[in-house]
């Protein structure tokens, strides 16, 4: 493979038409959620009073492809998709791998990440039903800027709870939230009764995402005309981001590569699967490697129990089978807001269970350090989140390199960290430890 050539960037007619569904593939079905008060599975329809029906309709297809609508597409166009599949020269040479590096560049997002290709979608369904409002939790503010954006697209309001130790972190998140027309809140808030008694009784209290999803939910359902929108975990939200994956593998069988590792960083798990989902869907990738990396913070789905569990710290939500720390687990305060999630979507779960996907943790120290490395290199700065995923490839990377093996990587930079310099600066000053801000 020639060097020189450093950047795919698919024609703009390759945009993905349909999006891949995961459900079909796995190799056993995916347990129900179920009923907390009953243990009883629940159907689809206890989902109608949050989610829009046709997202509620997506969580349980069973159809291999599912149309995209085509207003949802146009506007994914404008927002600079298809993204770039680029070649990390710099990090190769630097490493002194025999390795190919590639990522998937999500950070071009208007809004700075993947987040905004279910942000639309979501938007767009809701305002097909009538709704003029949606709520949701931030962890970074990657999602909230993304539904902050939709929002303002199809002309709703946007209330976001975002997680009190982001929000002090990344105070200009939140200032891009506001530009965009959204009103955000420091989560745990004065906003809900669960927000008020979290407050109560630690005043203090760094919040959490499970906090931030309860007190959006308790919004949802006291104020009319809104519905939740959700950016991680579930299927239909991972669905929506099989844009990237599909993308993916069009640019690497345009230079006629196939991956032999994709890594991605993992949360609620929707970067992750939106890269790996469509080659996870196909036989022929079977033995591709798929890594999903986690802050040792947080190891859900390394250390967690798969078993059911709520989505949230209130308990408002059905119980879920996954991998899962316990709902009212506090994550230390690390700079990778969007990975201080204590659980992880079932789909990626029960693929893990499967064994097709492989789990491993980094401390914020070695993580943030790959980043700033991969900033030396490569001329971008990674998100603390989407760092995790360039420790990994330099390990495997590094790893080849001594048994002088070629291998293909690919990694998704799920989104760039020009609003978590606090970070790099704490990185940079030498006052960041492990676990903490």
């Amino acid at each position: 493979m020639n060097r020189s050539k450093t950047r795919i960037l698919l024609d703009i007619e390759e945009t993905p038409t349909h999006y891949v569904n995961i459900l079909p593939h796995l190799d056993n079905p995916l347990p129900p959620p179920l009923n907390p008060a009953t243990e009883e599975p629940i159907g689809p329809e206890a989902l109608l009073a949050l989610f829009p029906e046709e997202c509620v309709k997506q969580e349980v297809a069973q159809e291999k492809r599912i149309k995209m609508p085509e207003e949802v597409r146009e506007i994914l166009i404008r927002s600079g998709r298809p993204t770039p599949l680029q070649r990390a020269v710099g990090l190769e040479q630097k490493l002194k791998t025999p390795c190919r590096i590639y990522f998937k560049r999500e950070d071009v997002s208007p809004t700075g990440s993947h987040k905004l290709n279910t942000a639309i979608a979501q938007a767009y369904y809701a305002q097909r039903e009538g709704i003029e409002r949606l709520a949701t939790e931030t962890g970074a503010g990657q999602w909230g800027s993304a539904v902050a954006l939709a929002c303002s697209y199809f002309g709703m309001e946007a209330m976001i709870y975002m997680v009190r130790i982001s929000y002090q972190q990344k105070q200009y998140r939140g200032m891009l939230m506001r530009t965009y027309g959204a009103e955000i809140v420091p989560s745990p808030s004065d906003r809900t009764e669960f927000g008020r008694k979290i407050n109560r009784e630690q005043p203090d209290h760094p919040g959490t995402l499970g906090i931030a999803i309860s007190e959006a939910l308790e919004d949802t359902l006291s104020n009319a005309n809104t519905k939740y929108t959700l950016g991680s975990v579930l299927n239909f939200v991972l669905l929506h981001q099989t844009v990237i994956g599909q993308e993916t593998m069009a640019q690497l069988a345009s230079i006629e590569e196939t991956p032999d590792v994709m890594i991605g960083c993992v949360g609620g798990g929707s970067n992750f699967a939106g890269m790996t989902y469509p080659f996870l869907a196909e036989s022929r990738f079977r033995d591709c490697e798929y890594i999903a990396v986690e802050p040792e913070a947080c190891p859900s789905l390394s250390k967690g129990q798969y078993k059911y569990d709520f989505g949230d710290t209130a308990g408002m939500t059905p119980k879920l089978k996954m991998h899962t720390l316990g709902a009212d687990f506090v994550p230390p305060k690390i700079h990778a807001g969007g990975l201080r999630y204590h659980g992880v979507a079932p789909t990626i779960s029960a693929l893990a269970e499967e064994g097709r996907i492989k789990p491993c943790a980094f401390n914020q120290i070695e993580v943030l350090e790959a980043g700033a490395l991969f900033a030396k290199t490569e001329g971008i700065i990674p998100a603390p989140e989407s760092a995790h995923a360039i420790k990994a490839t330099i390990d495997i990377a590094l790893e080849a390199k001594k048994r002088n093996e070629e291998r293909v990587i690919v990694f998704n930079l799920s989104g760039h960290g020009h609003f978590d310099m606090s970070a790099y600066s704490a990185l940079l000053d030498g006052t960041l430890n492990s676990v903490s801000s």
